[in-house]
């Protein structure tokens, strides 16, 4: 099956949009007739949707999910090409990680992580390229490198973050945590700057705009804090979390689950291909359209509409001030993501900083292909963007330039995030300010509407784990208005 999202380019074929995934639903809808009144309408496929939708049919309800796309998964989903997972979006997972966790743990997945680093053979180097010139040292010293950076950009209190962030998944109650959101990385890092020798701000910058996709002055200091408390106010905290461990099968095996479990129930109705395009809480139930013209009822309604993409839907009632003003405003992250394929197997062990100068900025070498070539995952396009479809050949010269000379492309496979009209940017990252004036009314209701999204989750916000949080949220919400708890019997 294979989805139009996505492009992939090899030498043979050329560019071709579209890549196949086993997260591709078909039939696409399973609706006979639009006139019923469902218990639950939820808008979108992607974790929060999935988890809503699982976890209210299992309850007894019955859901009406609604998609845009032909496939699950939203912002994280992988292609599945000659056997092997690409992951076109949100990728790595963690034990740490509760939400998550609860769910591999659920679907019995625990075994079915592996690492993406190996650095047991071939190159084993770390490659750091920027106008001050180019050097070559071992992961050790680009951990070391990496580590003091970091260590130095949020030690505002003397205790790595801990005095000003002391629980991480309720940080805005610090009011010193709030004065942060004030502040972007640009600002953090004018006051540290002498601090930090050429290599050690190099390395820095690309990890800050590694972690936001935006620019460094566009990116909240606050949840870059927010980050680290999250992983333990460590360095390698923030390695193992953020970028380690992933599913060795790709992201759609995992979504796959909640889906297959949902229509087990026999309760979900869905419909794939169907954008949204108004939204109208009459009080006794909620009606969407959709693009197509057709309607759709239910006496609640989960928006799982990620914040750049709400402003494409109109809402009677229209949206709340506060609402309506940070969905305008949005976040920043239009993150590139490429992956290549080479012919070179020493390149496995491989990882690399080409910055500010390349249009991809970041790179690892995440895995080894069936055909025995080494995968390789870009990150860039934040000071220098592009779009990699409208130009392969520049695309192909900025993964080239990330390590000149070693980079024998046999196979490109990426997903335009910022052109992609349902979430016009890669996973959440906020600019300053946005969080500490919206966060609380981007989490509010708005009558018989429960709006769940990872954008606005208080833990793992903008992760898997934060979307499934949420998803756990709105449908605990949704369950227990429409299914009221019976009585209690008092006993003597």
């Amino acid at each position: 099956m294979t989805s139009r999202d996505g492009f992939q380019w090899t030498p043979e074929t050329g560019l071709a949009q579209g890549v196949p995934s086993i997260g591709v639903i078909l039939p696409p809808t399973n609706i006979l007739s639009s006139s019923a009144l469902y218990d639950v309408i939820v808008i979108g496929g992607g974790y929060s949707g999935l988890t809503a939708t699982r976890d209210l049919t299992v309850a007894g309800l019955r859901v009406l999910l609604i998609e845009a796309r032909d496939r699950i998964g939203g912002r994280s989903w992988s292609s599945n090409i000659d056997d092997y997972p690409f992951e076109m979006g949100g990728t790595w997972v963690h034990w740490g990680q509760p939400h998550v966790w609860r769910e591999i743990s659920r679907y019995n997945m625990r075994t079915e992580l592996e690492e993406s680093f190996d650095f047991s053979h071939g190159v084993n180097h770390f490659q750091l390229r920027t106008t001050q010139g180019a050097s070559t040292m071992s992961h050790e010293e680009e951990d070391t490198l990496l580590a003091s950076g970091l260590e130095k950009f949020v030690n505002v209190d003397g205790d790595m973050g801990r005095k000003v962030i002391p629980f991480a998944h309720d940080a805005f109650h610090v009011p010193e945590a709030r004065l942060y959101d004030e502040m972007s990385a640009q600002d953090r890092i004018n006051i540290i700057a002498l601090s930090l020798n050429p290599n050690e701000r190099a390395s820095l910058e690309s990890f800050i705009l590694l972690c936001s996709c935006g620019t460094l002055a566009t990116t909240s200091f606050f949840e870059l804090l927010h980050w680290w408390a999250l992983c333990g106010y460590s360095y390698r905290g923030c390695m193992d979390a953020l970028i380690s461990y992933k599913f060795k099968g790709g992201q759609s095996t995992f979504a796959i689950k909640f889906f297959k479990e949902a229509l087990a129930t026999g309760r979900l109705s869905y419909a794939f291909n169907s954008p949204i395009s108004s939204i109208s809480d009459q009080g006794d139930k909620v009606t969407l359209t959709t693009r197509g013209g057709r309607q759709y009822s239910g006496a609640r309604l989960v928006s799982t509409i990620p914040l750049n993409v709400l402003n494409s839907v109109s809402f009677d009632p229209p949206l709340g001030t506060q609402r309506a003003a940070a969905t305008n405003i949005g976040h920043v992250n239009q993150c590139v993501k490429v992956h290549a394929e080479i012919s070179s197997k020493d390149m496995r062990s491989w990882t690399g900083i080409s910055y500010p100068f390349n249009k991809l900025m970041y790179a690892i070498g995440d895995g080894t292909t069936p055909a025995g070539n080494t995968h390789i995952v870009c990150f860039g396009g934040f000071n220098n963007h592009i779009h990699p479809e409208e130009d392969i050949n520049q695309t192909k010269q900025a993964v080239e330039s990330m390590a000149p000379g070693n980079m024998d492309i046999k196979r490109l496979v990426f997903h335009n995030w910022s052109k992609d009209e349902f979430a016009k940017g890669a996973w959440f990252f906020s600019p300053p300010q946005l969080l500490s004036t919206s966060l609380d009314a981007m989490r509010a209701r708005q009558g018989n509407i429960v709006f769940a999204n990872s954008d606005w989750a208080v833990g793992w916000r903008s992760f898997i784990d934060g979307a499934i949080e949420e998803g756990t949220r709105a449908a605990m919400t949704v369950k227990e208005e429409l299914q009221p708890a019976p009585a209690l019997r008092s006993s003597l």
